[in-house]
């Protein structure tokens, strides 16, 4: 289909259990009310909400033709849900379906043409949301991380799962001492103050979200610390990829990302219909944001949805 050019935002609420899911929803700018659509999840990063890179994203899909939605996730953003900011690996995925749920209420959207896709740790959630809910068709991620398993081993993968314990063994404490009235330990996302010893896509995630290139006012950048981690290290996305991700799978990564053994590891693993393509040169944070970059992974997203979400 011809690009064209244009989408049209609307922003929608939906129920996910006892959670207010609060979305931007995009449609192409000549749609038909009386048609039959393609659609497509979008799950935000880990300490992002749906007004950043993720609504980038659902709006360029809408202007190719497909239907997007990007929701903040449960306890997140203008999405409802206490207490704020949890990070929380299974709602994050339970949000996805409930997209699905959403987007399949919809008369305009094909019930049975819709997939998926993941930025970060939404990368991530997106996959396992689609291993376990087999209405989605097609999945593909972006900068993709599991988020349990960088949190257990290091932004870079080198160390090893039990490197988190003294981590869990202080959650513990800040746990024990909340619930005898102690204030609640948060923690941030990404390092607030850079040095010569921050890792460079944490400087990047310094840059993009703490900084007018892409902050939003609903960016918290903490969780806390005690609830948060007791869900997330033991939290792995990829688990039982080679058995129940049956749907095809495009895995889109930076050379220079510090999270690309995320990305090579599913795809190692991946038994489905599979393609990765590292793009040369590209960090973790290009994916977000950088027109050059965004158009790569979008001119990747385009026929891949086409081709696997066709009528």
């Amino acid at each position: 289909k011809e690009n064209p050019l244009t989408s049209v935002k609307s922003a929608v609420t939906f129920r996910n259990g006892p959670i207010t899911m609060a979305a931007n929803l995009f449609v192409p700018s000549d749609l038909d009310p009386q048609g039959s659509y393609a659609a497509v999840v979008i799950v935000h990063p880990g300490g992002g909400v749906k007004d950043q890179t993720a609504s980038l994203y659902a709006e360029r899909l809408a202007e190719h033709g497909f239907v997007a939605l990007a929701a903040d996730a449960s306890y997140q953003g203008d999405s409802s849900g206490e207490p704020r900011s949890l990070e929380d690996p299974g709602a994050r995925v339970e949000d996805a379906r409930a997209g699905v749920d959403y987007l399949q209420s919809l008369d305009y959207v094909d019930a049975d043409r819709i997939g998926a896709w993941g930025i970060c740790a939404g990368g991530g959630y997106a996959v396992n949301a689609t291993m376990t809910d087999h209405r989605i068709k097609a999945v593909g991620m972006v900068s993709g991380a599991n988020i349990g398993t960088s949190w257990r081993r290091g932004w870079y993968g080198t160390g090893v799962d039990s490197d988190v314990l003294p981590t869990l063994e202080a959650a513990a404490q800040y746990r024990t001492a909340e619930v005898a009235g102690a204030e609640v330990t948060f923690a941030p996302f990404f390092p607030e103050e850079i040095d010569e010893n921050t890792l460079p896509d944490l400087v990047q995630a310094n840059d993009y979200y703490l900084t007018p290139r892409g902050t939003h006012p609903n960016v918290t950048n903490r969780y806390p610390l005690s609830r948060s981690l007791s869900k997330i290290v033991g939290f792995d996305a990829f688990y039982l990829v080679e058995v129940l991700l049956t749907q095809p799978i495009l895995i889109v990564a930076g050379s220079k990302a510090g999270s690309l053994w995320n990305s090579t590891e599913l795809h190692s693993r991946a038994r489905s219909d599979k393609k990765l393509v590292i793009v040369d040169g590209a960090t973790h944070m290009d994916f977000y944001d950088v027109p050059k970059y965004v158009d790569i992974a979008i001119a990747e997203a385009v026929p891949f949805f086409q081709k696997h979400l066709a009528a």
